[in-house]
Parts: structure tokens; sequence; C-alpha cells
């Protein structure tokens, strides 16, 4: 299965974009869940995305406020409530997994961060919905959370070009890949050295994807591809080109 981020750039009505990512060919999508970004009514997103005859992988939970989940005041509190809805939301559209941000290193981890993901952790247990914390940088707290919280529904979305931004000399598949739930996959080229589509940077595709796949990961190749250096191609270009690399990684990882 091959799915991409439906957020990848371009001002078109949503069901278009949903038309027109299943015309390239992909399979499935992940769903950008706030009205920020100029989204707007966001919750109406997975009956359009099915509508269009995709899958959806996952929902990403808004990111804004990303660092305030270990702030013992109403702002972490209300960061927390937001997850939480996140996950009933998950349950609601029949979503089977939502990849959160956790704060940054300017942002360490504490006693009640840590009490927030494991309350996390059973409202996620209780609904059947996976929560893959995604790596950027923030390696201290991802390490600390998926040391200390060994839960079923608490796991990992790998992300590439955040990889290599942030943490090169780290192999975080080999750390963290027996838990894998998602993966954001981007090469790290362009204008914010992250986001490019792949093949078009310096990453080593042939030995990432052979990586994931001695992972055991078993669900999508899924593209985190933007549009910020490829302005140049039309809405549906920039679709099929990224459906072209996405099945060379497919190739590559199977």
């Amino acid at each position: 299965m091959i799915s991409i981020y439906d957020w990848f750039g371009y001002e078109l009505p949503m069901r278009d974009r949903y038309q027109f990512i299943r015309e390239a060919g992909f399979d499935g999508v992940l769903l950008w869940w706030s009205e920020d970004f100029g989204r707007g009514d966001y919750r109406g997103g997975p009956q359009l995305a099915r509508e269009a005859g995709l899958l959806i992988e996952n929902i990403h939970a808004p990111i804004q406020n990303q660092n305030n989940l270990w702030l013992d005041n109403l702002d972490g509190e209300a960061l927390m409530n937001c997850y939480l809805q996140c996950i009933r939301d998950c349950a609601e559209f029949e979503i089977p997994t939502m990849v959160v941000h956790l704060p940054d290193e300017d942002h360490l981890h504490n006693a009640l961060g840590l009490d927030r993901i494991k309350r996390i952790a059973e409202k996620a247990e209780q609904h059947g919905v996976n929560v893959a914390l995604e790596n950027l940088w923030n390696l201290t707290n991802l390490s600390y959370v998926l040391e200390q919280v060994n839960a079923l529904r608490i796991g990992f979305c790998y992300d590439s070009g955040h990889h290599y931004r942030y943490y090169p000399d780290k192999d975080l598949l080999s750390m963290y890949g027996s838990r894998l739930m998602a993966v954001h996959l981007h090469d790290n080229n362009g204008s914010y050295a992250q986001h490019g589509l792949p093949f078009d940077g310096t990453l080593d595709w042939s030995t990432l994807m052979r990586t994931i796949a001695e992972t055991n990961y078993s669900g999508p190749t899924a593209i985190e591809a933007m549009n910020w250096d490829y302005e140049g191609l039309s809405t549906k270009d920039f679709l099929y080109e990224a459906f072209e690399r996405a099945k060379r990684l497919e190739t590559l990882r199977r």
C-alpha cells in the first residue's frame, strides 16, 4: 500500500485534492487533523477521502502547541485534552492511528508529562487506537517516553527527513523500529532541508528502505513531501511524480 500526506501544498478544494491523489495511483492518505493551515472543516475529510476510494492510514494531531504537554497549567491541560479528543475522533471515524509531536529539546520531560502520556496510553487502549510519536528535534523526550511507557498502543512514527536533519548520527530505526507504527518518507533537499521528493536529496534510500523492511513494519509506504521546491509542477504532475517515487521506494522495501 502506498499513501501520501494530504496537505502537500497547492490551494484546491478538499474533494478535488482527494480525487487527484487517487487518480495519481495512491491507495491511502494521511490526514491533517485541525483547522490550521487553512484546513477548515477537517472533520469532513474522512468521508471525502473514502468517497474518492482512499484508505485513511492515520491522522496528524495539531502541532502548534506541542511544547505545552509538560506544562502544569491550563495550556498543558488543554493540549492533553486535545490529544484525548483526537483518540476519540480516530475511534469515531474508524482511523487506526494518530501521529503526535512530543515537546522539543528545549522543553525536557517531567513527571507530569509522563503521567499525561500514560493517560493517553490508557485512552488509546480503551478505544483501540495507536499513538505514534514522531521524531523531530526531540530525541531526548522521544527516547524517554518510549523507554518509560511500554504500552501496546504507544509507538514510533519514523520521519526520514527529520532524522537526517536533526540526528544523522543516530540509528533511530535500530533503536525503535520494533515499535514502528507509521512512516513519513521525504528527502533532505530543498529550502527547508526536508520534505523533498525521495531521490532528490542525499538520503540513501536503498539502505533506508531495507532497514525499514528489517523492522517487520507492515504498514504503508507513506510519502510526506511538500511542493515547496516544486511549484513549477501542477498539482497533478506533482502527485504523479510523488507516486512514481513511492513505487521505487516500495520496490526497495519489498
